[in-house]
């Protein structure tokens, strides 16, 4: 008997041995398990490398590791996300975006009625649920799933270029507040794709491994999540490696996009008092945004942002329609910004407040501070946060990418990818919902 646990025992120790070595010296396996994130503005997709333990968040044919949250129908092809916002302007009432709004989710009568003014394309109310009315290439509707679709197989692709294989499994994140039909929506979204989906975590659980706090010691995570459309804040408790949501609240109508409309009213009302008229043209409006969110993104890094942008202005009241064209430009400072946008920046704090109180928390209390989503780059933002908790925030993370990374890491764990990662397990808690302040 001796000479047979002997035995056994050195078969084990050969097996961790043959693995060590295979680690060391054996060229590691391609990952097969992408992780995936549709987000509301912009989507990502990456991957855990086996051996080196890095996490690639894997770009596009121009090197971008985002791309827009928009698909447009025309009437010979479908274009997702930059090729996509590129013909936004010409063709707004066939160009879908903010599908994950809408996504797996059952409206009250009326509400979706008023939801839909916000967009030029039009929503169609399907016993609750909603669809978009597509004029291109005849007229047909699709739902929010299959808008999501595009995007996941567009990631897909973006993936098995990369990696130079196919790719049939991920991992996807989702908003913590997001109910099981909303989740089995999403999923629905991969599987029309041709994906098969091994896990569903939450976004802000994603966010706090992307900043690896699933390896340390720290109890209480506050993740603010900030993007171009929405604030989510989220408190999770954290003990070994489990996560568990405390407390949600959040703004579904606050963003980036909020902040640039702000700069955006500003040059227009500039343009106006330079020039007797404001623009009108659909290319005049689409290069002054697009300056205009150049000129937000410059901010963050510098004191000041150029706006130099060609117009051709029509005035309609003198006898000749012709365009008058000319070169507008001004200079914003990122104080004239803020004061722009404070009273938007001063709406982040009530979410925030709302998680602690329902949390039963103090600011002292909390470990950690995770900051989220693009917004959250903005200096007078992370100012604010800071002030409120007397402490600096937690910016170590591309916080475009870190929901994205953390799901690449639970990718990795679910392919079996080494070195061993610890896990992150979430406790569900179905009877939480989100306090929103929209």
């Amino acid at each position: 008997m001796a000479g047979e646990v002997s035995i056994i025992g050195s078969v084990i120790l050969g097996l961790f041995l043959a693995g060590y070595l295979g680690q060391q010296y054996l060229p590691p396996p391609k990952p097969h398990v992408i992780g995936l994130d549709l987000g509301t503005t912009f989507c990502s997709v990456g991957v855990f490398h086996p051996g080196s333990g890095e996490v690639e968040v894997i770009a596009d044919e121009e090197g971008r590791t985002s791309i827009p949250s928009a698909v447009t129908f025309t009437d010979m092809a479908v274009l997702v996300g930059h090729e996509a916002v590129d013909v936004a302007d010409k063709d707004p009432q066939n160009t879908i975006y903010d599908a994950k709004r809408f996504i797996g989710k059952i409206f009250a009568p009326g509400l979706l009625e008023q939801e839909s003014r916000r967009y030029p394309f039009k929503v169609i109310n399907n016993n609750g649920s909603a669809e978009f009315a597509i004029t291109a290439n005849g007229s047909f509707t699709v739902t929010p799933e299959f808008i999501g679709s595009r995007l996941l197989l567009k990631m897909k692709k973006m993936a098995e270029r990369r990696l130079d294989a196919l790719v049939r499994s991920a991992v996807i994140s989702v908003p913590a507040e997001f109910d099981e039909t909303q989740r089995n929506h999403t999923i629905r979204a991969a599987n029309l794709a041709g994906l098969e989906i091994l896990r569903v975590i939450n976004e802000p659980t994603a966010a706090a491994m992307a900043y690896g706090l699933h390896k340390v010691d720290v109890f209480n995570v506050l993740v603010v999540d900030l993007g171009g459309g929405t604030l989510d804040v989220s408190l999770l408790n954290k003990q070994g490696g489990m996560f568990f949501t405390r407390a949600m609240a959040g703004n579904n109508k606050l963003g980036g996009q909020d902040f640039s409309q702000r700069l955006l009213q500003y040059a227009t009302e500039r343009v106006r008092q330079e020039y007797g008229v404001p623009p009108t043209l659909k290319a005049d409006i689409h290069r002054l945004r697009q300056a205009v969110e150049a000129a937000k993104l410059n901010l963050t890094l510098q004191p000041s942002a150029a706006i130099r942008v060609p117009l051709h202005l029509l005035d309609n009241a003198a006898e000749s329609s012709a365009p008058a064209k000319v070169l507008f430009q001004v200079t914003v400072t990122r104080q004239l910004f803020e004061e722009l946008n404070e009273d938007l920046f001063q709406k982040i704090l009530a979410p925030v407040e709302t998680v602690l109180a329902e949390g039963h928390l103090g600011k002292a209390e909390v470990d950690e501070i995770v900051l989220v989503g693009g917004s959250t780059r903005i200096p007078r933002i992370r100012r604010l946060i800071s002030e409120y908790f007397g402490k600096e925030p937690n910016t170590s993370v591309d916080p475009d990418l870190a929901v994205v990374m953390g799901v690449a890491i639970q990718a990795g764990i679910m392919g079996g990818s080494w070195p061993l990662q610890v896990s992150a397990i979430e406790i569900p808690n179905r009877h939480l919902r989100k306090t929103n302040f929209s």
